[in-house]
């Protein structure tokens, strides 16, 4: 029903800077909030940042606030995570995450991306 496709990641040196692009298709009438998530080689998977479309409020773990900065362009449903200042620690496959209402009378139901590849060398 919901197809999420994220790119932009790659390998990029400490204090370099990335942006993560997700594009999201398929059939739904509404997208409730959407999110970067992101999971480090022997960790849990952790959030990165959301935010909620009608009025663009965000959410940012404290590990990035100040360094990443999360948008949305509502015409296309896309999702887009500007990364700046990166350090080793950010390393990890990162996920693209949204509440997609899929049928008119229905709840939000969620969808994940396959991931992209960040690393960042030190």
């Amino acid at each position: 029903q919901v197809q999420l496709v994220e790119s932009g990641g790659g390998l990029v040196q400490e204090g370099g800077s990335l942006t993560l692009s997700c594009a999201a298709s398929g059939n739904f009438v509404g997208i409730n909030n959407m999110g970067w998530y992101r999971q480090a080689p022997g960790k849990q998977r952790e959030l990165v940042a959301t935010i909620v479309p009608s009025g663009g409020i965000t959410n940012y773990a404290n590990s990035v606030e100040g360094r990443f900065a999360i948008s949305m362009d509502n015409a296309k449903n896309m999702v887009f995570l500007k990364m700046n200042s990166l350090e080793p620690e950010d390393t990890g496959v990162y996920f693209c995450n949204g509440g997609f209402r899929t049928t008119r009378y229905s709840g939000a139901s969620n969808f994940w991306g396959q991931g992209t590849q960040v690393t960042v060398s030190s």
